[in-house]
């Protein structure tokens, strides 16, 4: 599950970034994304992570498994530097070992327990949610670069969040009848539609660190409450304060790493080449006399960052 995520958070961020930028919470987007090779590939893997988590589901702690998808942030991670040459600074980097070291305590102190029953009213606090959810997206989907990526991945994590809740105990449907005919399904995949729209939203707008380590955050803390009150997720006697400690420092890890996040795509700088490309005007000759930077055109952040200049140019 954790290497499934990791990947698909790697090749739907890919997708999304060449992706126009999309101003308005409208469900189209994941239709456009769906017109992206990667993006497909991606979501195979993250159905493959969602079977997985479901399974997992059943008999462990929620408080276990959400965040053990965080730990697909490190894979992320891991992946974007060796394949996309991204940059991350030391500090995400020492990060991301405390990420495995909180998951590492989890696993130490979680004592698997099948799941209790929801009963109606947790069916309609879970539809509840799934509208405010939805609300709150309309004004998150106007705001640009990381804070965009925060609010929007935060909004994804609740609803992710909520579908695991649904998920716990669904899972421990006796019969196919029984698993169509409960309402959490529908409920479930409601509440994974919005999130993953809300997710590629999040990553068009900057870090994909930023969008799923606050996914992450937001994801953990409402679905670890409700698992040990309401669905009988259990900590092995005398390990209160491993499964504690461990659960804390993930949670640190995950929103330290949205404040240490850059930004690792730049739209910007895309919508000028395709303007560029777009405009058959052969460029006006440089003045001789101009200063470098600026007869050089404009920069990518990327390139400006390191100390090295590509100039974007006309066809």
């Amino acid at each position: 599950m954790i290497v499934a995520y990791g990947i698909a958070n790697l090749l739907q961020s890919v997708a999304a970034a060449r992706t126009t930028v999309q101003h308005t919470f409208d469900p189209g987007l994941l239709w456009r994304l769906a017109g992206h090779r990667t993006y497909l590939i991606g979501l195979v893997c993250q159905v493959a992570g969602f079977v997985l988590a479901f399974l997992a589901r059943r008999d462990l702690p929620l408080f276990l498994v959400q965040a053990s998808v965080a730990a697909g942030l490190g894979v992320t991670a891991v992946l974007g530097v060796i394949v996309l040459k991204w940059r991350l600074p030391v500090a995400e980097v020492v990060l991301l070992f405390l990420l495995v070291g909180g998951i590492t305590a989890l696993v130490l102190s979680a004592q698997p327990a099948p799941s209790k029953p929801l009963g109606m009213a947790g069916v309609i606090a879970l539809l509840g949610a799934l509208g405010a959810i939805a609300v709150l997206g309309v004004p998150a989907v106007r705001l640009q670069g990381v804070p965009g990526s925060v609010a929007l991945g935060a909004l994804a994590g609740l609803g992710f969040s909520a579908a695991a809740v649904a998920a716990r105990p669904l899972a421990s449907a006796p019969t196919w009848n029984a698993f169509l005919a409960d309402p959490l399904l529908y409920l479930l995949i409601g509440h994974s539609i919005v999130g993953q729209l809300l997710l590629g939203l999040a990553m068009q707008r900057g870090s994909t660190t930023a969008a799923v380590a606050a996914m992450d955050a937001a994801g953990a803390v409402p679905a670890a409450i409700i698992g040990l009150v309401l669905l009988n997720d259990k900590i092995w006697p005398g390990r209160e304060w491993l499964a504690g400690l461990g659960f804390l420092v993930t949670l640190a890890a995950v929103i330290g790493l949205t404040r240490y996040a850059e930004p690792q795509h730049h739209h910007a700088v895309a919508q000028e080449t395709a303007r560029a490309v777009q405009d058959p005007t052969p460029a006006p000759r440089q003045n001789p006399r101009m200063s470098p930077r600026v007869a050089e055109g404009p920069v990518s952040a990327q390139a400006a960052s390191t100390g090295l200049r590509r100039p974007i140019t006309r066809s």
